[in-house]
């Protein structure tokens, strides 16, 4: 009997291993890429789209994306006055508790709300309020662990008026943001006390943009990579001395995508009629540099983001789904059909939300455009769709202002 109930605790314990395997604990993802490992979901969408499960409304209005971790869902809004953090439970889709940031401030540019994905690291929640409010939450109870104001505790500043949009970065014990300006243009903090430990100056002393820092390890040295108000930087993890930049992707009004990472080379793209260039990292001794490898104007990526799969970049080209090689820039499709939207991936397929609310799931198909279904978010609201597609033990969560929509997306 002892026997029996050893097998079913650990055939217990293994399946509630598998079912936290392919949650969505921070921005784009467990390691920041917008591609899923989740295996054995829908290879086509039925007329309609998939099932909805379910809706849960009046959250609170912003443009942030949810973040899916360990049975919670957690996510921003604005509620009246105050800017807040909230955690539904996964199952029940019941509100655990709500957190407040700050005083709602309404007077930025879009100002329906935060922009950040908060990030689930064990027992913590890490969040950034549009004016700069970085807040070290409880998972469980929401209850404040410390806090730092980036433009007051380091002299932040942005690029331009949209308010502080970073998800932050957890990466061991530090917890990185970016702060903007000449003082602290990143900083790295104890994760668990808040407490500074290094900040680094950017010799241009850019302003923050709207992007989110990643990690990469290059050449043997971990850098911490971010795209801000003037260009591309790289940091060095151990005490945020200043590596190199590459600035031609950027442009003057918002750099909103983040960078992508793979092979010692940096992809990184931007709107308003700029594009995305592809650059080597090289070092000689202790200097580092970016060589430029190629630029291209197929991919003017304002904020929708972009996948790297099997050595192809997708992503929004304003108006088009493009597909490129990453190595070269070769465009080896581009479709007009899915129109301006955000990216991630799973099992095979591009999840692509349009701004307007239409969702389409495309093959990662390198040869040529092949879509396998979309349909119409129901419910819209009046605000652009700019929170991106998430996928998470079997379901796409979408969110829409104050609105949270669930999708079963898996085979039957």
């Amino acid at each position: 009997m002892r026997r029996r109930s050893y097998f079913l605790c650990l055939a217990l314990s293994l399946a509630a291993a598998t079912a936290l395997a392919h949650d969505w604990p921070q921005w784009q993802g467990t390691d920041r890429t917008a591609v899923s490992r989740e295996k054995g979901l829908l290879k086509s969408w039925p007329k309609g789209g998939p099932r909805l499960l379910w809706q849960v409304d009046d959250l609170g209005g912003g443009y942030s994306t949810p973040s899916v971790a360990d049975g919670r869902i957690f996510s921003m809004g604005f509620r009246d006055d105050d800017e807040v953090v909230w955690a539904l439970d996964e199952a029940t889709r019941k509100e655990l508790w709500s957190a407040r940031v700050a005083r709602a401030n309404r007077g930025i540019g879009y100002g329906d709300g935060p922009r950040c994905t908060p990030t689930v690291d064990g027992d913590r929640l890490y969040a950034l309020g549009v004016s700069g409010d970085l807040v070290c939450l409880d998972v469980r109870s929401g209850a404040e662990q410390w806090r730092k104001n980036l433009p007051k505790d380091f002299g932040g500043r942005m690029m331009s008026g949209w308010g502080y949009s970073e998800s932050p970065l957890v990466d061991g014990d530090r917890l990185i943001a970016t702060p903007g300006g000449k003082r602290a243009t990143l900083v790295a903090l104890d994760k668990k006390t808040g407490e500074t430990l290094w900040q680094a100056k950017v010799p241009a002393g850019d302003g923050a943009s709207y992007s989110s820092v990643i990690a990469a390890d290059v050449g043997g040295q971990r850098q911490y990579v971010q795209f801000l108000g003037g260009g591309i930087v790289g940091v060095a993890a151990a005490d945020g001395k200043f590596l190199w930049r590459y600035d031609r992707p950027a442009n003057g009004t918002a750099n909103c995508s983040t960078p992508l990472y793979h092979d010692e080379r940096v992809f990184a793209a931007s709107g308003y009629s700029t594009g995305g260039g592809l650059v080597r990292l090289t070092t000689q001794g202790n200097a580092w540099d970016a060589e430029e490898v190629y630029f291209t104007r197929k991919m003017q990526n304002q904020h929708g983001g972009m996948v790297l799969v099997n050595g192809y970049l997708y992503g929004s080209n304003e108006g088009t789904l493009v597909c490129l090689e990453f190595a070269t820039g070769k465009v080896m499709w581009e479709d007009r059909r899915p129109g301006k939207g955000s990216i991630a991936f799973a099992d095979g397929c591009l999840y692509y939300r349009n701004e307007g609310g239409t969702l389409v799931l495309v093959a990662a198909n390198p040869q040529k455009y092949v879509e396998l279904g979309r349909f119409s978010q129901p419910h819209r609201s009046d605000k652009p769709a700019w929170a991106h597609p998430v996928i998470a033990n079997g379901k796409l969560y979408i969110q829409d202002q104050g609105m949270l929509l669930c999708f079963d997306v898996r085979q039957r």
